[in-house]
């Protein structure tokens, strides 16, 4: 064929295929060109949000300011400050009152608030919260309250009375809280709410995206109150390529569509050759161009498929970050780390181990914070999506959803919680046919999801609707019942456990005075984690404030235990497993106890002489557990408060079930409480110290045990060593433990020695070793 035979046939090709071409390229051009347009609304309804949102947090702040500021100034004028040093609380309120503009009701309640905890919940939780915070307070504190049966704005500053301490109280209506947000214009399609915990004040919108509004949600001050927004969930177009990416496409595709057409028409040269030296008989037409490149495409396939046997891996639409997958559970923050779409994944991606084991029914719970029901809406979306047939039990401590696992006889159960993490925290805690998920196996799910590896069932699962928590509490009550009352205050520290807790103490005999028990997912008063001795503060006033045998305390989600005594000492979880020790081994002798790396030196003594068998392992209530189901155990406990009895229980963590256990001990003793834990082996020993590190802090750890290892010239060398959880030295009046955290970039160390000198000859020599290994870093503790 000759070169002008050839260009007539390119340019015949051209003029026939050219404008059906540029009709589809059109259509393309003009369905990314409308993606652009919607996302670009999509992002302006956001922007408009994020601006309403903002206001909202500045005039409702402003609002409450105003509240706080006009009692205190009315807290500042002669005739009160007389009313008040005259000792009459009625005259006092009314002074306050006459001068206090649209309150509906004030009163002057004495310091002690006995009339407040004497009945706690007929009073309001959140009222009495709000007294508490302004006992400690400088300026006067606002929150939102349940008084006379409705919700009110209530306004309360620390004042004194004939000379003794006490709290002026104001009710004022809510309308001067939510007065501001009515007067700003949400977008249509969005959703705008002040909450407090899990209660929402006032909202405006959609109400559809209620559950999702947490991830944009910014708090007020140190109020509890947040302002919660949501837009709908958008995708990120074609391809993720976003708003600018799809406009540019768009723009492409229509300039190639106009240029095909004028060259079908021959408005437009097609180039005739690639390069100057290139001969007209080697340059393909347009057509073969296209059938060139498929051909290329269909040759690089094949040889893709040779090279790779298995299927390539199916990348999720959502990244999931591999940072939150733990060596005991999945954490991360919510909104950076976590949102329901990710959950969703995680949902599917647990329902596909489910499948591959022959499982199929699941329980799934979660904690009192703010992104739970979303994620755990996500999770039970992804878990049926794998064909997973789903109970829900809704609001529940996580011993609650382990216990549902039994109770309902699925064998396998999903937590939706944080933990003690901050408030912006939330994760999954998972089992699998009885089995507690950890290590490689959290790592899988990961794979999996990574991997595309997700298991689509032909029909979703089944989803059921359950309350669990009378049962709960009656297996417990029909098992430990007190010999005699025990006064004592539980510190929920405003987590999940608030609810359950006194109900279930109460039940087995004990005379309970809650404290912080209103569930709160902003966590106002104290962070949720009994291990923290700063965070007992408040449980040791109210327990010597009412007078009380004991306080309890638990940490967010309720399965970790802390403890003080009437002379305000907090008992140590590993003394606390002395206690148990004795009690399991007097109906099991010779039982097997585990106890965790950070633990006292004086357990293994302790069990032995009870006529028991001591063993010490590695830190994590999932590594505990699986130990545990290994050697059969009755009994085991670790520092950080986490308790497992599988006699007479289940074998599982449970704060709440260990507090009854320890409450029926106490109870059958003729001592007093204090007496009987007083007795209790103890030497000088520090708490938990957390040490923050950049960088791996398994990495430094394995340097540190292999400079102890040395031989003769380690400064261990008259010590015995134990490597099975980081390093652990006992020497003969003492010992010291460095590990790594697996949940966090922090080291954690221990010391505990037979005198004061001791431990600090212990101590000074692991800083020494440290403060060498980081030589550019101060190393303090």
């Amino acid at each position: 064929m000759s070169k002008a035979n050839e260009r007539r046939q390119g340019m015949s090709s051209v003029r026939t295929s050219g404008p059906v071409l540029g009709g589809i390229l059109l259509l393309l051009a003009v369905w990314f060109g409308w993606n652009s347009y919607a996302q670009w609304r999509q992002d302006a309804v956001a922007q408009g949000l994020e601006q309403a949102r903002d206001r909202a947090v500045q005039d409702v702040g402003q609002a409450m300011a105003t509240q706080a500021s006009q009692l205190d100034a009315v807290l500042k004028q002669p005739p009160v400050i007389a009313a008040l040093a005259g000792g009459d609380a009625l005259a006092a309120a009314s002074a306050i009152r006459e001068r206090f503009k649209g309150a509906e009701d004030v009163q002057v309640l004495p310091g002690d608030l006995a009339a407040a905890y004497a009945n706690p919940k007929d009073f309001g939780y959140a009222r009495l919260s709000l007294l508490e915070s302004a006992q400690v307070a400088d300026r006067a504190q606002v929150r939102v309250v349940r008084d006379a049966k409705q919700v009110r704005l209530g306004v309360a500053a620390a004042v004194r009375l004939g000379g003794q301490p006490a709290v002026a109280y104001a009710r004022l209506p809510l309308l001067r809280l939510t007065g501001p947000l009515d007067a700003i214009a949400a977008p249509d399609s969005a959703y705008l709410a002040v909450r407090q915990g899990s209660y929402n004040v006032a909202q405006q919108g959609d109400m559809a995206l209620a559950d999702a509004a947490e991830t944009l949600a910014r708090p007020l001050g140190n109020s509890g109150l947040r302002v919660a927004a949501a837009v709908p969930q958008g995708d990120s177009g074609p391809l993720g390529l976003g708003t600018v990416g799809c406009a540019i496409v768009a723009a492409l595709l229509l300039i190639i569509a106009v240029l095909l057409v004028l060259a079908s028409r021959g408005q437009v040269a097609l180039p005739r050759r690639r390069a100057a030296d290139q001969s007209s008989a080697d340059e393909p037409t347009f057509s073969q161009s296209l059938q060139h490149d498929a051909s290329v495409a269909s040759e690089a396939r094949a040889l893709d498929a040779e090279a790779s046997p298995a299927p390539p891996a199916l990348v999720p639409a959502v990244q999931v970050a591999a940072g939150m997958f733990r060596a005991y559970d999945i954490r991360g923050v919510v909104g950076k780390d976590l949102n329901p779409g990710v959950a969703a994944l995680i949902g599917q991606a647990i329902g596909s181990v489910m499948q591959a084991q022959g499982l199929r029914d699941v329980v799934v719970g979660r904690d009192g914070r703010l992104s739970g029901p979303e994620l755990s809406n996500g999770l039970i979306e992804g878990l049926r999506r794998a064909g997973c047939n789903v109970t829900d039990i809704g609001l529940a401590p996580t011993p609650v959803v382990y216990f549902g696992a039994y109770e309902l006889r699925a064998g396998s159960c999903v937590a939706v919680t944080g933990s003690h993490n901050p408030p912006d925290y939330n994760g999954f805690k998972i089992v699998v046919g009885g089995e507690t998920l950890s290590g490689a196996a959290i790592a899988e799910l990961h794979q999996r999801i990574n991997e595309g590896r997700l298991h689509t069932a032909a029909t979703p699962g089944e989803l059921e609707q359950r309350d669990i928590s009378d049962a709960y509490i009656q297996r417990i009550a029909d098992d430990v019942q007190l010999d005699r009352p025990i006064k004592v205050v539980v510190d929920a520290g405003n987590g999940v456990a608030g609810e359950i807790a006194p109900r279930l103490l109460e039940a087995i005999g004990a005379d309970v005075v809650p404290l912080y028990c209103d569930i709160d997912g902003t966590f106002p008063n104290h962070h949720p984690d009994p291990s923290e001795p700063h965070n007992l503060n408040d449980l040791v006033k109210m327990v010597q404030r009412f007078d009380a045998d004991i306080g309890v305390a638990f940490d967010g989600d309720a399965d970790r235990l802390g403890v003080v005594t009437k002379e305000g000492a907090m008992v140590f979880p590993d003394r606390l497993l002395m206690l148990f020790a004795a009690d399991v081994l007097q109906r099991n002798p010779g039982a097997l106890v585990i106890y965790d790396v950070k633990c006292t030196g004086k357990l293994s003594d302790y069990v032995l002489r009870n006529g028991g068998s001591p063993l010490m392992w590695k830190t994590g209530h999932s590594l505990i557990k699986s130990k545990m189901r290994e050697t059969d155990a009755e009994l085991a406990g670790e520092m950080s408060g986490h308790f497992f009895f599988k006699e007479r229980w289940y074998g599982f963590d449970d704060g709440i079930y260990a507090a009854a256990r320890l409450l029926e001990i106490l109870a059958q003793r003729e001592q007093t409480p204090s007496e009987v834990l007083d007795a209790l082996p103890e030497s000088v020993s520090t708490p938990e110290i957390k040490v923050p590190v950049e960088g791996d802090a398994h990495a430094l750890v394995a340097q540190f045990v292999a400079r102890a290892q040395t031989g003769e010239e380690s400064p261990f060398e008259s010590a015995r060593l134990s490597t099975i959880d980081g390093l652990r030295a006992d020497f003969i009046d003492g010992w010291g433990l460095v590990r790594a955290s697996n949940t966090t970039p922090i080291l954690v160390l221990r010391f505990e020695a037979d005198s004061e000198a001791a431990l600090q000859r212990i101590r000074t020599l692991f800083r020494n070793e440290l403060q060498t290994l980081l030589p550019e870093h101060s190393v303090a503790f």
